[in-house]
């Protein structure tokens, strides 16, 4: 497996972003397990959209690139390791706190193992069933559905 994205893929995708205006690019991890269900992570109380659960997810560095934000971010949140960049699983855009526009890429990825999950940023983790979601946001939920 690779963690390289192909670069006309991401260079595709950060060119239409910078069309429609976006000011802020954030990089999700679809993650899932032997049984197909998806990794999420609970927001903290106090956080941004505290009890939310996502994806998890982070900013781009100014300069980063996608593939290595997402690796990067995925260890920081999960503990776990990218081993593979298996496609681009969808984006979607929303304000962030700032409230600058965002657009978050979206990638399914494998990890060299699904556990144990170590949290850093948030104060809960589930493997999911598609089917049968806790509280997500439109935008996961539609995309997790696709």
């Amino acid at each position: 497996m690779t963690t390289r994205l192909p670069g006309p893929l991401a260079e595709s995708l950060l060119a239409e972003a910078r069309r429609d205006g976006i000011g802020k690019y954030v990089v999700g991890a679809l993650i899932t397990d032997e049984d197909g269900r998806v990794l999420l992570l609970r927001r903290r109380p106090d956080d941004f959209l505290g009890g939310l659960w996502e994806l998890p997810s982070g900013g781009v560095d100014p300069g980063e690139r996608l593939v290595d934000a997402l690796c990067r971010e995925v260890l920081e949140e999960t503990g776990l390791t990218v081993t593979g960049v298996t496609g681009h699983a969808g984006s979607f855009d929303y304000a962030s706190r700032s409230g600058l526009r965002t657009r978050q890429f979206t990638f399914a990825v494998t990890v060299g193992a699904t556990g144990p999950v170590a949290l850093t940023e948030h104060d809960d983790s589930i493997w999911a069933d598609r089917g049968d979601l806790p509280a997500v946001s439109d935008e996961t939920r539609a995309l997790l559905a696709g």
